[in-house]
């Protein structure tokens, strides 16, 4: 598993798999799934991070992704 923040866009993406992203769809406003040819979750973006969660939570995930 590999997450990566992107600050200028303000999005978080989380990639569960390395296949690859056939299909994506977004299940709610700002969480988009990617999914593989098995139909599989490969890959999760949530847009709009800084407005889902805490600033110290938001600090903190980035202290982890440096």
């Amino acid at each position: 598993m590999r997450m990566r923040y992107d600050e200028k866009v303000d999005a978080l993406y989380i990639r569960l798999a390395d296949s690859k992203v056939v299909e994506s769809e977004e299940v709610k406003p700002g969480i988009v799934l990617d999914f593989n040819a098995r139909n599989q979750v490969v890959g999760i973006e949530v847009l709009d991070l800084k407005r889902r969660v805490s600033k110290r939570d938001l600090q903190q995930l980035k202290v982890l992704l440096a």
